[in-house]
């Protein structure tokens, strides 16, 4: 049991919120038992150590179980200490470190016949909490892969672990690719550059067209600015969310989970 929240191991932990030290170690944090479960069950791989209450442990047995069945060294602490390794609030006692296992763009945006045919590129989107939400709705589409371009949120930041919900481990996420190099290489193995952006043509246009039944990457832009018009011209379709309401916008995150689901309505029913 480890009770000083001031400990040379807890204050290494505790370092992993901050990129600096992420980018030193290759590692990463991973809160709360849901998203902790899921690194167990899809990448025990990448699981270096667990952190745990007593409490915690107990009311999630199943974890320590998934934990000793991979191998991994499952430590009690106090909760002050879980406190000064977590980056929430109010944790839910449970921690696990992670290694960083980052995908390279060539890797995802592959020829052949296993080549993608839903992917979400992120240009400059800052935001943790829409870029991990991005990531779980990308998985919930049955989307291929997720691309962080150009200076896009660090994907190993707590708050973009946290809103995937485990979603992390199941699909390839990639980062660091500039642009128009990724929007290169997807024209390359034959996926078309959708952007979503406030300037385009109606989304039922693209839907009554059957353009989105064809292997798509949709790109999502900049919550503040979008997409300039450089990127814009980059993409072989503009398409806009059309609001019905008096909102006077959407949230990027819920207008990704509109566009992403969209192409993955067409392409089941262009399969079926």
């Amino acid at each position: 049991m480890i009770d000083n929240p001031r400990s040379p191991r807890v204050r290494a932990v505790a370092k992993l919120a901050k990129k600096a030290a992420r980018f030193d170690t290759g590692l990463f944090l991973v809160e709360g038992p849901q998203a902790v479960g899921e690194a167990l069950q899809w990448r025990p791989d990448v699981v270096v150590e667990l952190y745990a209450t007593p409490t915690a442990l107990e009311k999630h047995s199943g974890l320590g179980k998934a934990a000793m069945a991979a191998g991994v060294d499952v430590t009690f602490v106090t909760e002050a200490v879980l406190d000064a390794i977590a980056d929430t609030v109010t944790p839910q006692g449970i921690v696990a470190v992670c290694r960083q296992f980052p995908t390279s763009v060539k890797d995802i945006l592959r020829p052949g016949d296993d080549a993608p045919r839903l992917v979400a590129i992120l240009e400059e989107v800052r935001d943790p909490g829409n870029a991990g939400t991005i990531i779980r709705v990308a998985d919930a589409a049955g989307a291929d892969a997720v691309i962080l371009a150009g200076r896009s949120v660090d994907p190993w930041h707590p708050k973009v672990v946290r809103a995937t919900t485990g979603s992390l481990f199941h699909l390839p996420v990639a980062t660091g690719g500039q642009l128009d190099s990724v929007v290169e290489r997807a024209h390359a193995v034959g996926i078309q550059i959708v952007a979503a952006d406030i300037k385009g043509d109606d989304l039922l246009t693209a839907r009554s067209s059957g353009a989105l039944a064809e292997p798509t990457a949709w790109l999502f832009g900049n919550e503040a600015r979008g997409l300039d018009d450089d990127t814009l011209a980059l993409a072989d379709r503009v398409v806009s969310v059309p609001i019905y309401g008096r909102a006077e916008s959407l949230n990027l995150a819920t207008a990704a989970a509109v566009c992403l689901f969209e192409s993955a309505f067409a392409q089941r029913a262009s399969a079926g």
